[in-house]
């Protein structure tokens, strides 16, 4: 439906649109070598074109990997959090919740869970990056470049939430699965076992019980973790940096970038946390209600486990955004700097300074 919008990808210099490098042009104290080096490095060869439909795949393999790696690589702290949230009597905090897991089930039992993670996270991943930059560039495009540049935090914001609403609805039973593998000692130990058991159990429809609670999550979540990391890294390279970003090389753009998810990242588990403590419950009780949950915990229970939430999510969203980067740059997709003022804006604006001044 974006076809249309594709056709003309926006004006405006940022992550809406490709960076277009020119090669130098020759002169007579310019070693021709010297040149040739220069233009390999300003005007790499990309994969394919921004904004085409092998862009967005690619983008989708990279949250893909970005995703389900991250998310399988804290399963351990995951399953302690989620037990945390949803016995915090017995499980108290979270070295005790390790203890008490090892304790009861051995350390094998502390990857439980890993496959519907794996699977689940790495669907959502694909679905969150790929149809991000589907959204973006479509919603950018139906503003002129001024617009959005101005409002481009909305579009970030729009495209983010807009993605979100289809990588959850494949995410959420694999979701519903690890939280009852996870919760629920005894059910089952793996997804073969635990799928078959809760559909003749409880039918299909278990699997989607949670989708409401966890869009609650997980769109807020990704809004915040979308449109946070654009604007840090567009403060990091304006006021942090020393150097523009084009005379960085590509380690040093992937250590700005992994910082960058850092800042979004804490942002992004205090919004979220809320909805994450619901879902849990909702996901191990199948009589429970969003209602009576909240009621139950208190506005104070609802909290519970956020300092675990805060490193999980904090440390996964920075890896999350590294990978992504270093499978662009592995896969030779176009990487285009953060945004910056149109050319347009910046004489308008130069003129109404010039007519105050004078």
């Amino acid at each position: 439906m974006f076809a249309s919008l594709f056709a003309r990808i926006s004006p405006f210099h940022g992550p809406l649109t490709p960076a277009v490098c020119e090669p130098p042009a020759l002169t007579d104290v310019q070693p021709i070598q010297n040149a040739i080096s220069s233009s390999s490095e300003a005007a790499p060869i990309y994969s394919c074109e921004f904004g085409s439909a092998k862009y967005f795949a690619l983008c989708g393999v990279g949250g893909l990997l970005s995703c389900g790696l991250t998310h399988t690589a804290v399963v351990p702290l995951d399953l302690v959090k989620c037990r945390l949230q949803v016995d915090s009597k017995k499980y108290k905090n979270v070295m005790y919740g390790f203890k008490l897991s090892v304790r009861e089930e051995g350390v094998r039992s502390l990857a439980k869970g890993w496959a519907p993670t794996f699977i689940g996270y790495s669907l959502q991943g694909m679905f969150k990056f790929g149809l991000y930059e589907v959204f973006k560039v479509g919603y950018s495009n139906v503003l002129d470049e001024e617009t959005a540049y101005v409002y481009r935090t909305f579009v970030y914001l729009a495209a983010s939430a807009s993605a979100e609403v289809f990588a959850d609805i494949a995410l959420s039973p694999f979701e519903a699965v690890k939280v009852r593998i996870q919760t629920m000692p005894g059910f089952a130990n793996t997804l073969r076992e635990a799928w078959p058991k809760m559909v003749q159990n409880e039918g299909y429809g278990t699997f989607y019980k949670g989708l409401v609670p966890l869009w609650g999550r997980q769109i807020p979540y990704t809004m915040i973790k979308f449109a946070c990391f654009e604007r840090t890294l567009e403060m990091f390279y304006k006021y942090v940096v020393p150097k523009p970003r084009d005379q960085c090389s590509k380690g040093e753009q992937l250590v700005v970038t992994f910082a960058a998810g850092c800042v979004a990242g804490v942002l992004c588990a205090i919004v979220s946390h809320p909805a994450d403590t619901v879902v849990s419950k909702l996901n191990q009780d199948k009589s429970a209600t969003v209602g009576s949950i909240v009621s139950k915990l208190g506005w104070a229970g609802v909290w519970k486990g956020l300092g675990t939430r805060i490193v999980m999510i904090g440390t996964l969203t920075a890896l999350q955004w590294f990978i992504f980067d270093g499978v662009k740059v592995i896969l030779r997709t176009p990487r285009p700097p953060p945004a910056e003022m149109p050319e347009s804006m910046k004489k308008r604006l130069e003129a109404e300074i010039s007519v105050k001044d004078n």
